[in-house]
Order: C-alpha cells, then structure tokens, then sequence
C-alpha cells in the first residue's frame, strides 16, 4: 500500500468458483510482481449462494500476502477501482462500499444476456444506473471481449463503452508443460469448468460428436460431465467424470492431449478462460468459429461434427501438434500475458514499481511437500481479543505451517476474511447446552477437526474447558498448547490454573502491566513461555496519518476515535453518549469504532463518523486521541504505537483485570484514566487530554517504554514444537 492508498482496489463477490475468480487472481498476481498493491472489495452477489465460502484462488492470494482483504465497511483509497461482475448490481446493494477511486472501470464480463433473450442476466440501463450512483459518473465501461461487446452494443446501443476491451491474462510460465509425447495410448479429450447446462451442447447427438464414445478415445470431463451424462441418458464407458474441484485445472490439463468446447447455442461466452488455460497449458484447442475474434489463429476451428477427424489427424502428426502447440503458446503470451496487463495499467496511469523481466521460461513444478499444520482454538468472548491473538501469531507463521483456526467467536467471519483457514465451533451459549452437553459437543468437534487437519500442534487460547481436557487426553500424540494471557482478577480462575497441567506446554503472551498483576498466573508463570506483548500488527503496518484519515473519510484536523468494545458484556451506550459530546465540544472530530461483533449497535450521535473496521490498528495514526477500554488487544496497541490514550476499564469481565492494567499504565504516565463513567470523571480527564501538551506528553512517555511484538516469537516456538512432531497419518494433507 502506498501513503496514497493503494495503487488497484477490485471490487467484486470472490465467491465466484469459476472464471471471475480466476481472472481476479491473474490480475492480482501480475501487480504484485509489478510491486503494485492490491485490495479486494468483496460485495455479495445477490445470485450466489449465501453460505459459499470464498473461491481458493483469492484465498491463495490474500494467504500469500499477493493483496489485502477491505474489512466490510471499511474505507478505501486507490488509484484505480476495478469493478467486475455486473450482476452484483441487480439489487440495491444493502451497504455500498467506501471506496475513493482517481479512475474507475466496469469490467463486464458477462453479457446482459443470450441470443434467445437478450436481457436474461440482467438489465443492462439498471445495472448501468446503479453503477453511476454508487461510483460516480466518471466510469470507463470496458467489455471483456467483442463478444460481450457486440451483446452491449445490441440492447444498449448508446452505451459509452471503452475502446478497447479489459481482456483475460495469464501467466503462461506458471501453466505451461513440455509434451514430448501423448499423455495415453489413445488420444485423450478433455474439457474442464464449472457445472451449468449451457455449459453443454443442447442436443445429446452433438455431444457425442465432440465427446465421442469410441474404443480408441478417452473423454476427461472435470466439472460438469453429470449434466452431460443426464442429456445423453447414459455415461459412455470411456468417459472419466471428474468433479468441478476435484483436481486443479493445471493437473487436469496436463493429463490430457487435446482441449475440445462446444455448449448451447444461445450462451454468448464472455471470453472463455478455460480455453486460454489449455493454450498457455501447451494444450491444443478445438472449439466453434465464434471464438476466432478472442483466439485468432492459435485455436483450431470446427464443429461437433469435425472433432474426431480432427484429433486423429493431429495426434498422428506430432510436427503439427507441436506447431499447433508453439503458435499457441507465442499468441498467448503476447496477447494475454502480465505484460499485457501492465501495459493498460499504464494507460490508466499506475506504472510498474520495479523492474519487470523478460519473456519467462517455464518453471519446473515440483512436488509441493504435505504442509504442516497448526490447530488453533479461540474460546467465544465478548471481543475479538482471544481470536486477534491467534490471528497475530498465524500471520507469521512459516510458510511450510499452516494455520486452522477454530473459534466459538461471533467473529469467525474476520478471520476468514483475513485469508485463513476457518472452522466455527458454536460455544455453549450460542447451542445452549447443558454443561454434560457442551463437554460431549467439544470434545467430539476436537476430535473430528484433528482427524480432518492433521495438526501437530493445538494451540488454545481459552480457558481448558472440560472437552478441552479430554480432548487433550484422547490425543496425546499431538503437543497442546495454552496461549494462557496473563492479568487475571485477583483470586479467580483457580479451577482453570490447576487444568494447565494437561498442558504440553503454556504460552504468555507479555503484559505491559505485569508489574500490577496479582492474578494466578503469577505464581505458575515460570511454568510458561513468555514473549513480549502480542499485537496483530506491526508499528510498520500502520498507516500514515493522511493515509488513514483519507481512507476514514476524515479532514485533516484533530480527531478522537472512541472504542469501549463489542458492547457484548455491559451497556456501552450511555457512557459512549456522554463522552462524545464532551470530546466534540472540545474540537475534535468524532469517529465511533463499531466492533466487527457487536451485537447491539452503536447508538446516534449527531456530528459522529461511525466505521466498522478490522483491524483498526491500521487506522491509530489517524487519530489524536483515543478513548478505549483496556482490554489486552487494544491496550497494547495503543500503548506500542504511542497514541495518546484515555483508558476507560471494563469492570464486569470474568478473568481479565482491566482496573489494573488501566490503573498501571495511568501511573507510567503511558495513559489516562476515567475509572468510573459516572462520574465527573469524564469531563476533568478529556478536558485534560484535549490539551495538545498533554497528548505530546503522553506519545513521548509510550514511545519511552515501548515494546516489541511478540507475534513473530510465539511463531517461531511454535514452529519448533510442530518441527519435533511427526507429520499426522490419518489427517487431510
């Protein structure tokens, strides 16, 4: 991200399983190489299926830090917004995203509609006029293909369409694969994409031409070949039907000599990614004459009925299929390639930040190793503290260990949407379960996730609840580890301390106000791993003032953020109303963080900016003064990044001791405090805190007893201890 924001932001549903994903992903990769950044803008669809989880290519892009993920509502600054999929825009969206743009596009990468019904998908002038109202007039309108084109052009003929086309890339290096010679005895047809009949041919008859059903030809249908074998009415004997997921289409295709793709002929194809997949894959590619404007001379031309004449010929003459294979592979990377990408970014005024090679060789694909795994367990709470903790350490883990978090937190969505692996575990409260009940639930889910993912590590940040224990005691094949926090209230958890010993091992994460701390975990402290004090992000991620105040919609004049948490424990309402008029009456601009969480809204305050954002670490700098709770996460944020700070303590939580870790940081001149919201005490203390002089003091103070992140530390212990554990047999690799 640059001090602007960033250089592309793509907003579009990446639940997509097919081509838009793929596309997405393709675009994202060849910026990152360009040393571009770039944020995705997820906006549901409302025609995809409300429980599908996001596609695995955009997951492997945010896992790899390729882009970053917008937190739902969250601002967003770019220099150029990138916006695909129009019939995310058949509905008034329910919340429209923030998002400030210098240029925007509207990919269309879908026609309105099909030769039989030209508006089926959607209403071109609706989705038109929604798009303009919700991101101005100034839209570039670029079509994916002359196809798509052509479709516009015919139910919208004065639609002001960009001129060239916002075509498909690839990377050909990363799919090509050298073939010195069939992959089978007999010529192998394939075809590969998500299941939809006009995916197919609608009469049985051309099925068969193009996939024929013959002794000396095999047919590999990965995804869709059930809505084939359903018209047929039968599954020839030398079909392989493959699920849609089931293999990458990268292995698929290098399992099969020719790529043949008919289907209806009403569908107007957008552009045909599949098809570009298979030529960069060194796969010839037979398929209808009215791909040629996308394809030119590098496919192969015919119909259903021309297919089998055509494989014979060309798996007879290895020359020609070489030849075939070579005019693809140099059309595709001209025409397609990352360079082409680049190329029209530059158009749009974002040039690459470093370097870009020459044309790149094919890599060898070596056998990926099993990854290692990681499980970790968060327990409910009120906040999202216990799963930010996790997150913090998942994020920089090594490459080769890979996180699974499972959470009984309402926050479970955050952490998918931050790129991980996510199992949600309904908590006791949530299942209203008996005691007995909750420990069988537990217990079994425990067991069912390690036979599923196979970590060598679980890691718990929660209290040892009973299923927790025996789950523990089921496996001791597998190191558990408690992520134990510290600064418990003084003489409770005396149950819980005495459960650590199940324990393979405990982690502390550190605590500035260790100093103040009576809890229990004291005098067992020297049973535990400690590290300093953990934070999701590191001061280097944080972004700088004007970014962060352009990206909340801000001026560039003193603002106050105030956040007591989730609202989840006690009634943050009244204490929130009285606090942000003293702090508007004082000058400043009022932002109200809503957690992620909450289950109550924020209430009304005239003159406030309210914003729901993870993590909001990112945005500190924006701020001139922060009224908080002193909840563990927050409060060494704010500490660590030396933002001038009123604590407002949580009285009504189990374990954790808020008063102190307040109280301490109030007494190290770090913080100021309003122990009791009912009282004068807030006017006094944020008269006293509007005062620059005090703020400057207290940024100096934090900033002289700061404190690294032991995020990085906690990784790398637990690295050593899933290092010391043999890979599991039965878990998914």
């Amino acid at each position: 991200m640059t001090a602007n924001g960033y250089d592309v932001a793509i907003l579009c549903d990446f639940r997509y399983p097919g081509g838009t994903s793929a596309s997405i992903a393709a675009e994202v990769h060849a910026q990152a190489e360009a040393g571009l950044s770039t944020v995705l803008v997820h906006v549901p669809s409302p025609h995809q299926i409300k429980d599908r989880p996001f596609s695995p290519r955009i997951v492997e892009c945010l896992r790899d830090g390729l882009a970053e993920l917008a937190p739902a509502g969250a601002p967003v600054s770019a220099r150029l917004l990138v916006i695909r999929q129009p019939r995310i825009f058949t509905r008034d969206l329910d919340a429209v995203p923030l998002i400030a743009a210098e240029r925007t596009i509207m990919v269309i990468n879908q026609a309105p509609g099909d030769a039989e019904n030209p508006d089926r998908y959607y209403d071109f002038a609706d989705i038109s006029e929604r798009v303009h109202r919700y991101f101005g007039d100034a839209i570039d309108w670029a079509p994916i293909s002359p196809q798509v084109r052509e479709h516009v052009r015919r139910v919208a003929p004065d639609a002001p369409l960009a001129a060239a086309d916002w075509h498909e890339i690839i990377d050909v290096a990363d799919w090509w694969t050298d073939r010195d010679a069939p992959v089978a005895e007999v010529p192998v047809i394939g075809r590969h994409g998500r299941a939809d009949p006009v995916k197919w041919p609608r009469a049985a008859a051309e099925i068969l031409q193009a996939y024929p059903d013959a002794d000396d030809l095999r047919v590999r249908v990965l995804g869709g070949g059930e809505i084939a074998v359903k018209r047929l009415e039968y599954r020839p004997a030398n079909w392989e039907v493959v699920p849609f997921g089931a293999e990458e289409p990268e292995d698929f295709l290098r399992k099969i000599d020719f790529f043949v793709y008919f289907h209806d002929p009403d569908l107007v194809e957008a552009f045909g990614r599949t098809i570009l997949e298979a030529m960069a894959s060194g796969v010839p590619v037979i398929i209808g004459e009215h791909f040629r404007p996308i394809f030119a001379d590098a496919a192969l031309y015919t119909t259903p009925s021309g297919v089998q004449g055509l494989v014979r010929e060309l798996y007879a003459d290895r020359d020609r299929y070489r030849a075939v294979v070579a005019r693809a592979r140099e059309f595709v990377e001209e025409r397609y390639g990352h360079l082409s990408h680049l190329t029209r970014l530059s158009a749009n005024g974002i040039s690459p930040r470093i370097a870009l090679p020459g044309p790149r060789t094919a890599r060898p694909r070596p056998v990926a190793a099993p990854k290692r795994r990681l499980l970790m367990l968060s327990d409910n709470g009120a906040g999202l503290g216990h799963l930010s903790r996790l997150m913090a350490i998942a994020r920089r883990l090594p490459d080769d260990l890979e996180a699974v978090i499972a959470t009984q937190s309402y926050g479970a969505a955050v952490c998918h949407q931050e790129g991980f692996l996510t199992e949600y575990v309904p908590s006791r409260k949530v299942l209203a379960a008996t005691r007995q009940r909750w420990t069988t639930f537990l217990r079994e889910r425990l067991r069912h996730l390690i036979e599923l993912h196979g970590p060598q590590v679980v890691a718990v940040d929660s209290v040892p609840h009973d299923g927790i224990v025996e789950a523990v005691a089921d496996h001791p094949e597998i190191t558990w580890v408690w992520v134990r926090r510290a600064m418990w209230r003084r003489g409770v958890g005396a149950n819980w301390i005495e459960r650590g010993a199940a324990f393979d091992a405990i982690l502390e994460p550190g605590e500035f106000a260790a100093p103040a701390d009576e809890g229990l975990t004291v005098a067992d402290r020297a049973a535990a791993h400690a590290v300093a004090p953990i934070t999701f992000l590191d001061d280097s991620e944080l972004l700088d003032a004007r970014a962060a105040r352009r990206a909340l919609g801000v001026a560039d004049r003193p603002v106050a953020l105030l956040q007591l948490g989730a609202g989840n424990i006690n009634d943050i309402s009244s204490p929130v109303a009285r606090m942000a008029r003293c702090l508007l009456e004082h000058g400043f601009q009022l932002v109200l963080c809503e957690s992620t969480i909450a289950t109550e809204a924020m209430p009304a305050i005239p003159g406030a900016h309210v914003v729901k954002v993870y993590p909001v670490s990112r945005y500190l700098r924006a701020f001139d003064l922060v009224v908080s709770a002193s909840g563990y996460n927050s409060f060494h944020e704010l500490i660590g990044f030396g933002i001038p700070t009123v604590l407002v303590p949580n009285t009504r939580t189990g374990l954790d001791d808020q008063v102190a870790r307040a109280r301490f940081a109030a007494a190290a001149g770090a913080a100021l405090i309003i122990e009791d919201p009912a009282s004068d005490d807030v006017e006094r203390v944020l008269a006293q805190a509007a005062r620059p002089d005090v703020r400057e003091g207290l940024a100096r103070r934090c900033a002289e007893v700061g404190f690294g992140n032991g995020g990085a530390e906690a990784a790398a212990w637990l690295n050593g201890l899933a290092a010391a554990r043999p890979m599991a047999v039965g878990g998914r690799q």
